[in-house]
């Protein structure tokens, strides 16, 4: 299966459904963050602390794999010089709605995470890259590639999904029973027949792999990075989020020559 392939058309179909990550901001949130009053997050509910971003005005911040006119929008409104990459187009489509009603400088780029060739080494100070790695098979060229197109001293702002959400079975939500049933690192592809997968998922439904720790954090810094920054994050209404935070956000800092 190709799966970059796959999941765009996942993501397409998600905007059309309105699901909540495809939701842009409203115009009074991108007014609120030209007046200073910002917030932005990479997990389920949790603000990224405001002492994890640099000064904004004039600096250059890529959005990565980061689609769907929130992240975006917000930054560029607080003064930074934003990219959005991702691989769905309907997704860059809500970040240019919201350029376009809200007189944003945004610049758009459809393309795979793993690959940022159309970047050059050093070409920003900040990336924020919400959770959305799951959507890919290998992680680490992430980080790698972040790793390139970041400047000296600047940061990577990750969200990433706690492995431990992939241990348990889709019954988990709907029979209340918490069982392991797969390995890590975890596959879509692997773990459940296409049929199972859709009728738990809906038709179409996105392709998603659990990464290990040892790949999400130790491929952070085997690229080159120091962690210089963590928390934990939950998604209330999940049955997991009662025993254990499930997803992460790290600042990775590339260090400076």
């Amino acid at each position: 299966m190709d799966v970059r392939a796959h999941n765009r058309e996942a993501w397409n179909q998600r905007v059309a459904e309105g699901n909540e990550w495809t939701v842009p901001v409203t115009t009074e949130q991108v007014a609120a963050a030209r007046a200073g009053a910002w917030r932005i997050i990479l997990t389920p509910t949790r603000a990224v602390p405001a002492d994890w971003f640099p000064v904004l005005p004039g600096a250059d911040v890529l959005c990565l794999a980061s689609g769907g006119g929130q992240q975006g929008p917000i930054l560029a409104a607080a003064g930074a010089r934003v990219t959005v990459f991702d691989n769905a187009p309907n997704q860059l489509a809500q970040d240019r709605a919201v350029a376009e009603r809200d007189g944003l400088d945004i610049e758009l780029v459809e393309g795979d995470m793993r690959d940022l060739s159309a970047f050059e080494d050093a070409s920003f100070d900040l990336i924020v890259h919400p959770v959305s790695n799951c959507f890919v098979p290998e992680v680490r060229p992430v980080w790698t590639e972040a790793y390139r197109v970041l400047r000296p001293g600047g940061a990577l702002l990750a969200g990433i999904c706690n492995p431990v959400q992939y241990l348990f079975g889709p019954e988990a939500e709907t029979k209340g029973v918490l069982q392991v049933r797969f390995e890590i690192p975890y596959s879509d592809l692997t773990a459940m027949s296409a049929e199972e997968r859709e009728r738990h998922y809906g038709e179409g439904s996105e392709i998603e792999f659990g990464h290990t720790l040892d790949d999400q954090i130790g491929g952070q810094i085997d690229a080159g990075f120091v962690i210089a920054g963590f928390y934990e994050d939950r998604t209330p209404s999940e049955r997991l989020a009662k025993y254990i935070a499930h997803f992460i956000a790290t600042r990775a800092v590339k260090p400076s020559a």
